[in-house]
């Protein structure tokens, strides 16, 4: 069942509709900004918006400390389907963490966790969190904006790598030491699990790679390796959690019978480029995160939307679309071995450096030929 908790104001999450979004504006400032939010993601179908204010969408109306989330019995019952509070479990999380990310470099927004707050404000301003059947308002301007349906498909896989991980940091105890936590879930709602030793037994590969990426950090802070060697390392189990965690709910496939099968095919080929960037142990820090966030499509596609020909979306958005589907599409042709060749090439420190710089190229620049990236990636297996 969904419990109803009652805590202090900055940090009363639990307000419904626009009070709950812009605590301290009055009420019209409060829509209108969301409003705009929303409409620049969904409506206007310019680049995805990602940012406010240089950070995460609504990061400034997230919880700042663990005791500002709900409590019931002791026991910390954070309520993942809205959107605030899934949020807040990222804020929470790179605030815990962030002393143990010297590796990672100098800037405060260093850490990999900041590419998951940024991809799940995407999801929210390309209405990709709604509720794709219609039968509810959940997820809409004229309903209630911050609810993340129990029915999208986007914000099933994204669940995953926002309980989950939460779920492991607190078991390592980086909320505080003997902070239970057990995830709120919507009556009825029966596929999804809210503890960590009820997710540990449903997906115990997901959670035990979580487990090793919140035990290596504590480990890189006293280690004597370089900072290059240890930040290749911890990338490299961020990785290795966070697609388990992504190819772990197959209850999620269900879901995508909602969509129309153009949407569908972006959602297969976007779960298709990850396996290049975790391979390639993507620096998902924020600014290299914004960059590869920005062209994603800014609304959910329709059934009549061709790709890369769609008049409202922009060029970045259409050659994006164009080369996810290009890049599952050639791996699909060839049985997996795009994808098997460039797992192979990632071999070392620099090839996976070079491999980065690819994914950059391939994606930013349209006048890179694909071509020219299958010939690299081939060359590159050579060497390892």
């Amino acid at each position: 069942m969904r419990i109803n908790f009652l805590f202090p104001v900055r940090r009363n999450l639990e307000k419904e509709s626009s009070a709950r979004v812009f605590p301290y504006c009055p009420v019209m400032l409060r829509t209108t900004v969301l409003g705009i939010l929303l409409a620049c993601g969904v409506s206007l179908s310019i680049s995805a918006v990602v940012l406010e204010n240089g950070l995460p969408i609504l990061w400034a109306q997230t919880a700042t400390q663990v005791n500002d989330l709900p409590i019931q019995n002791g026991i910390l019952a954070p309520d993942p389907w809205n959107f605030l509070h899934r949020m807040s479990l990222y804020r929470l999380m790179i605030t815990a963490t962030d002393p143990f990310m010297g590796s990672m470099g100098t800037s405060a927004t260093d850490s990999p966790l900041w590419g998951l707050p940024l991809q799940l404000g995407w999801m929210l301003t390309s209405g990709r969190l709604a509720d794709p059947t219609g039968t509810t308002t959940c997820g809409l301007q004229t309903g209630d904006a911050m609810c993340i349906s129990t029915q999208s498909w986007w914000g099933c896989v994204n669940y995953f790598v926002s309980a989950l991980p939460f779920l492991s940091a607190a078991q390592q105890g980086f909320m505080g030491a003997g902070v239970q936590v057990q995830m709120q879930v919507p009556e009825g709602v029966m596929d999804y699990c809210t503890t960590y030793a009820d997710c540990a037994a449903s997906y115990p590969d997901a959670m035990s790679k979580w487990d090793a990426f919140f035990q290596g950090l504590k480990s890189a802070a006293e280690s004597p390796l370089p900072d290059d060697e240890k930040k290749d390392a911890l990338l490299g189990l961020y990785w290795e959690a966070q697609m388990a965690s992504t190819n772990a709910p197959a209850a999620c496939n269900t879901r995508q019978s909602h969509y129309p099968s153009t949407e569908v095919s972006f959602a297969n080929n976007w779960l298709n480029s990850a396996e290049y960037v975790a391979a390639a142990h993507f620096h998902s820090n924020l600014e290299k995160s914004v960059m590869f966030m920005t062209p994603l499509p800014g609304r959910v596609l329709k059934a009549d939307d061709s790709v890369p020909n769609i008049p409202d979306l922009s060029q970045e958005e259409n050659h994006t679309l164009y080369i996810f589907s290009w890049m599952n599409n050639i791996n699909s042709m060839l049985g997996g071995t795009l994808v098997r060749l460039w797992k192979k090439a990632m071999c070392s420190v620099s090839t996976r450096e070079k491999g980065r710089e690819m994914l950059e190229q391939l994606m930013l620049n349209p006048s890179f030929a694909t071509n020219t990236f299958l010939s690299i990636v081939n060359g590159m297996t050579t060497s390892c």
